[in-house]
């Protein structure tokens, strides 16, 4: 339950204790844990109180949180999620749905929306959240504040309910950019030192924003100016990531659909991704849960209880097409940006909907949402979703994507932007439609 000052963002409340030592890099920080995370002690609830009521008192704490306990920070409780980590809106009909900080008559985004509304108002430092469809990039951008999801596999996921582990990633959240790669060395166990590397390209992906109903101008200008700035216009590079997509990934050709071509703006290269992208999640879902829902059959709220009957019935048919368009599109990637070049998309494709909006309603941004978020998602690579200020009152961001395990790279590359952006943020706030 919400109260009047925590934004209805925490389960449960409690203070688990920092590592005392002195000069630790986390000493004095705050954060709090998706309910995904096992911590002694507590039952991890998965966003269901069904789930909660089968399943025990956790006997350990998950790695990754330690690992934060250790380095000084003190962990002060569990946040709200969407049930079984199936949704990208931030609302649970259980457990309420957090507000969001920026934009109270808007959904937070999920599945990690406490701990991105935890963060967002100011309740803690940092955060934990899980992404595997998009579950901390989605709510980072709907809540103003920094998200980044990690190469797939850098990050332990032991104590960590699995969702779909093609796709699973161990992400959290901060404020600033130094609190982002601070909270990032510890979580990758990154060496301290290593100067910034100047991008070899920033590739801005003109069609993907096409799909975003915000001007192109007013989510890329800031940007491009700090890029300009500190790097020199000649590493900006423009792509139509859609045509590079399909002629590198040919196995996607059986994913490829006539459909939604006409009256929506449509990339079909990455429409056919975020499809095979669903697909293998469904079928990895019914592998983790299936027994489990059709034993207990838990209570289950609007869209999600779809999602999962979809995800039940489905079978091992085209899952060997969705493991080569994995490989196809790592590698693809891989040959695009090299070792420090960095894709630049929009995080999502508009701002975030307002609470309660009808689900067929948001059907077309769900798709627009899941062509640009299964582009990190199927490939592994790591992105960092950027808060932009304000445009119309309502967050903005943008997001930066580097080769898999370029996590060093592109949390240095983030910080020494966002300087130069910060200088210019007023262009977006003063320049409203």
């Amino acid at each position: 339950m919400e109260t009047a000052s925590d934004y209805g963002a925490f389960t449960e409340k409690f203070t688990l204790p920092p590592n005392s030592a002195p000069a630790l890099p986390l000493k004095s920080l705050t954060f709090a844990v998706k309910e995904i995370f096992d911590t002694e002690g507590y039952v991890t609830g998965f966003g269901n109180p069904d789930w909660a009521r089968t399943h025990p008192v956790a006997t350990s704490t998950a790695p990754t949180a330690l690992a934060l306990l250790r380095a000084g920070a003190t962990c002060v409780g569990k946040t709200v999620m969407d049930e079984m980590a199936y949704s990208i809106n931030g609302e649970n009909i259980h457990y309420g749905t957090p507000r969001n900080p920026c934009a109270p008559d808007r959904v937070p985004g999920g599945s990690s929306s406490g701990s991105a509304v935890a963060v967002g108002a100011k309740l803690v430092d940092f955060s934990l959240g899980t992404d595997t469809g998009g579950s901390v990039r989605v709510p980072a951008s709907y809540c103003g504040i920094f998200g980044f999801r990690p190469s797939h596999g850098a990050v332990s996921e032991s104590g960590v309910i699995p969702m779909s582990q093609s796709f699973d990633t161990v992400g959290w959240f901060a404020r600033d950019p130094m609190i982002l790669s601070r909270v990032g060395g510890v979580i990758l166990q990154l060496p301290d030192v290593a100067p910034p590397i100047r991008p070899t390209s920033i590739i801005i992906a003109e069609d993907c924003f096409q799909l975003s109903s915000t001007p192109f101008d007013v989510v890329t200008g800031t940007v491009i100016k700090a890029v300009e700035k500190l790097y020199g216009g000649d590493v900006l590079k423009p792509e139509i990531l859609g045509d590079y997509v399909k002629t590198n990934v040919p196995s996607l050709k059986h994913f490829m659909s006539k459909d939604n071509t006409d009256q929506i703006y449509n990339i079909p290269s990455l429409a056919a991704l975020s499809s095979a992208m669903r697909l293998l999640q469904r079928f990895e879902f019914k592998n983790n849960h299936g027994e489990w829902i059709s034993a207990v059959k838990p209570d289950l709220g609007p869209g999600i209880s779809e999602r999962v009957s979809d995800a039940l019935r489905t079978t091992g048919e085209n899952i060997d097409i969705c493991y080569s368009i994995k490989r196809e599109l790592h590698d693809a990637l891989s040959a695009l940006l090299g070792d420090f070049g960095v894709l630049m998309i929009p995080t999502v494709p508009g701002p975030p909907p307002k609470l309660q909006t009808n689900t067929s309603d948001l059907e077309i941004f769900r798709a627009r949402a899941f062509s640009l978020l299964s582009i990190a998602g199927v490939s592994g690579f790591c992105q960092v979703s950027i808060p932009l200020g304000m445009y119309n009152n309502l967050p903005l961001s943008i997001s930066l994507v580097a080769r898999h395990g370029a996590d060093k790279f592109l949390l240095h590359l983030v910080e020494s932007l966002y300087d130069s952006i910060e200088d210019r943020k007023q262009h977006i706030i003063e320049h409203k439609l």
